[in-house]
């Protein structure tokens, strides 16, 4: 019997060819219970990726718990019903299936990946991690102390501690601002039955939604819905998470001792959900999200050699928004590079881009999402799941090029003065100096 390793290594040989991508003909599919999916057909190989999201997250950790959704999603392939942890690998190892579960901000998410010839075997294995995980102490003890092990590695890190330290700046006493790991500290007290009341709380039919794609048919696949899915409850009480009110124009130093030091700069962001999404994404690209075409690369990288990369990013969230440009620079140079970058914000608020640089990145921006996004099962479900996660609807990639060639140049330039005419939070993590 081939293994999943075997095949995917089959397909991935497939996929280095240039322009080879998934073939999107998404369909709807209901099973009997109403449990809804949306569907890509592909027979092109034996495998069926099934992702799927529970609203919550890591924002629903309570005060004094936080790391319990993080913990719970460790946890939930570490043996449930009858079968014991070291049994559930060793089944999962043979049948060549992929279980994860993975802790955000604003979702709980998962993803199976399997053979079609062992789908049966491996849905039952999703069943029962999702409805009857065990919680054994000796595998939540073992996950502890690998979750601690991060945590305290984290303390020293300086990334992780200018990450750290913008969130806290950013979202004060909002669920945002605490780490999806927890602390040293929350992470040590929490128990089985925190895990029990937050899996309860997270693991609803209400606010799923499912994403596969794969050798398996609209019919096969709302029986498998309801066969996994549908003993969950149909809903629960979610804590009420307020949209954040982020505080900008901050400056904070963070003395360590580095040669390399870690800059960040925090500005307004627009929800994707929002109109001008498109053109606040257009002007970002030209700023700092095009890595090797962007302004900021060019003016910080390439004419001055300040750092080896430059980044700026749009962060989206349910309740919040905001930009983020950071790079990694010499100590010395950190005045310098702070001061271009935000020349480049203010003349990006002041004048916006030229016709030619959106033109440029509206072409990149369209011409890559299908190799960024479509070209493996796994980040096609991904996008079937976050389009229902935000609504966009299910002809959103069909749209999605529509959309970006309709931003007009003002639109990009309106986006980036509302977005960038701030003064933005600033964090240096390293030797203290003037910036």
């Amino acid at each position: 019997m081939k293994t999943l390793l075997v095949v995917l290594s089959s397909l991935l040989a497939q996929l280095l060819v240039p322009g080879q991508v998934f073939a999107v003909d998404i369909q709807k599919v209901v099973s009997p219970s109403g449990i809804k999916a949306y569907l890509v057909e592909n027979y092109n190989s034996p495998l069926i990726t099934l992702s799927f999201s529970f609203a919550g997250g890591a924002s629903q950790d309570p005060l004094g718990k936080e790391g319990v959704t993080r913990l719970l999603s460790t946890m939930l392939d570490e043996g449930s019903g009858d079968i014991d942890g070291s049994d559930f690998q060793a089944l999962t190892e043979k049948l060549g299936v992929e279980i994860g579960f993975r802790a955000e901000r604003d979702y709980f998410t998962g993803r199976l990946q399997t053979l079609s010839e062992n789908s049966a075997k491996a849905f039952d294995l999703l069943r029962l991690a999702l409805n009857e995980p065990r919680f054994d102490i000796q595998p939540l003890e073992r996950m502890r102390q690998a979750i601690l092990v991060g945590l305290k590695r984290a303390k020293t890190n300086p990334s992780s501690i200018a990450s750290r330290t913008m969130r806290k700046a950013l979202f004060s006493s909002h669920p945002y601002a605490r780490s999806t790991s927890g602390s040293v500290e929350t992470l040590s007290l929490l128990r089985r039955d925190d895990l029990i009341d937050i899996h309860h709380r997270l693991l609803v039919k209400k606010d799923l939604v499912i994403g596969v794609v794969g050798a398996i048919s609209k019919a096969k696949l709302a029986h498998v819905l309801d066969y996994v899915f549908s003993e969950l409850p149909d809903h629960s009480q979610l804590a009420s998470i307020p949209e954040a009110k982020l505080e900008f124009g901050k400056k904070i130093e963070m003395q360590m001792d580095i040669t390399q030091s870690i800059v960040s700069l925090a500005l307004p962001g627009l929800k994707r959900q929002n109109p001008e999404f498109f053109a606040a994404f257009l002007a970002n690209h030209i700023l700092g999200g095009g890595t090797f075409s962007s302004r900021l690369y060019d003016e910080v990288r390439e004419k001055r050699g300040l750092a080896y990369s430059v980044f700026s990013q749009l962060a989206t969230f349910s309740h919040a928004a905001y930009t983020l440009v950071g790079l990694a620079t010499s100590s010395s140079k950190v005045d310098e590079a702070v001061n271009i970058i935000r020349g480049q914000l203010n003349e990006m608020a002041k004048n916006g881009p030229t016709a030619e640089e959106l033109a440029a990145a509206k072409k990149y921006v369209i011409g890559s999402y299908a190799i960024r996004n479509l070209d493996t099962s796994v980040k096609v479900a991904s996008v079937l799941v976050a389009s229902q996660q935000i609504n966009l609807g299910i002809d959103y990639i069909d749209r999605r090029e529509m959309l970006i060639n309709s931003v007009t140049l003002e639109e990009v330039k309106r986006a980036a003065s509302k977005l960038l005419n701030h003064e933005p939070t600033l964090v240096i993590v390293g030797p203290t100096g003037k910036s």
